[in-house]
């Protein structure tokens, strides 16, 4: 295991985050509570320290295993938990964003915890009935108050996360130092705004979903294991069943699972990406964990990116043009290296204009 930086912040987090939402039974699906133990125990022997939860996750029932599982040691990890959804059905003011959910929230999730601070605090979901200078500010209280080292966001619009992020920069509170977003080989609609926008802030990612529920593991391939469904979603899909087969090939051709080969490509990404890894047994988990041992050769990933590039839409389609790059750079414009850059690429290799 390797280590990287959380977003602007000076906070080392592994590579690779455990997701818990699976820490529990409750929902009739997941890891009981010994199994989920004994999975945070492996994630932590491998290395392992940013440990994601959420108060709505099984009820709380994953944050109160985390809390039992880490006690005596809570201080070596890094914790991140969430607030905005429903908690108590019938209640209104337990959804939202606003700063009596924040509050209540937050003091019901330490509780769970067992602990007097969480490490970063990931704002749910977007609502819009709370004014941003609200939820900005309300974060920021909670900082100021020590029970909350940093803060995030998951699931918003770009524009709005720019905005909220330069808010709290001119008003001196505290910025986002990371977003979540679902993000895998057949989910990159967020390559159009939501990335480029995250290099820009300096924001860290953390990839939710990296194996498209299940998708990219190839078992639902010629429609194996019936229809895949989820919280009312259906991802069964076969629309991008070509790149799954690649995904597949590459994993028989370099002797690993589908899956590795997923984590790898995540993990190759521009930028700090942090893959959410998802399990409900030690065997899943540990063969998830060997992701990390595996680098893509360039040609494969290329083969990838071909494969499973998105459309973006306005304004890269009219930008990508040679006779619009020419206009809007200058006619030497091949001639021009960006030294900000940390890869050193020409202009004219910028995925904005590819």
């Amino acid at each position: 295991m390797r280590y990287t930086l959380l977003g602007r912040s000076g906070i080392r987090v592994s590579e690779l985050a455990l997701g818990t939402m699976t820490f529990g039974d409750d929902w009739g699906w997941g890891a009981s509570r010994e199994t989920s133990a004994r999975l945070l125990d492996l994630y932590a022997e491998a290395g392992g320290n940013f440990v994601d939860t959420a108060d709505a996750y099984t009820g709380g029932t994953s944050e109160s295993v985390i809390g039992a599982t880490l006690r005596g040691r809570r201080d070596r990890f890094v914790i991140g938990t969430k607030y905005s959804l429903q908690t108590q059905p019938g209640d209104l003011n337990t959804a939202g964003n606003h700063r009596k959910n924040l509050v209540t929230s937050l003091e019901a999730s330490l509780r769970r915890l067992e602990t007097d601070h969480v490490d970063v605090l990931w704002v749910h979901a977007r609502d819009t009935l709370t004014p941003l200078p609200e939820v900005m500010r309300a974060l920021d209280d909670q900082v100021r108050a020590g029970k909350v080292l940093h803060v995030g966001v998951s699931d918003w619009p770009a524009w709005e996360i720019a905005q909220a992020n330069t808010l709290a920069e001119l008003r001196g509170w505290s910025p986002f130092v990371g977003v979540q977003l679902r993000y895998n080989l057949l989910s990159r609609s967020p390559d159009s705004e939501l990335m480029p926008m995250a290099q820009a802030h300096d924001l860290a990612v953390l990839a939710w979903g990296p194996l498209a529920e299940g998708r990219l593991t190839g078992k639902y391939l010629d429609g194996g294991e019936g229809r895949l469904t989820r919280g009312g979603w259906d991802f069964s899909g076969t629309a991008e069943d070509h790149v799954v087969r690649e995904v597949v090939a590459v994993a028989e051709a370099g002797g690993w699972t589908p899956a590795q080969v997923a984590y790898a490509w995540l993990r190759s990404r521009s930028g700090t990406i942090i893959p959410l890894l998802g399990a409900t047994s030690e065997q899943q988990l540990a063969s998830n964990l060997a992701s990390t041992d595996i680098t893509l050769d360039d040609s494969t990933l290329r083969r990838l990116d071909e494969l499973s590039a998105p459309v973006l839409g306005f304004p890269h389609d009219v930008m990508r043009g040679e006779d619009m790059i020419g206009l809007a750079y200058g006619d030497q414009w091949r001639e021009v290296t960006d030294h900000r850059r940390a890869s050193r690429r020409p202009v004219n290799d910028n995925p904005a204009l590819a």
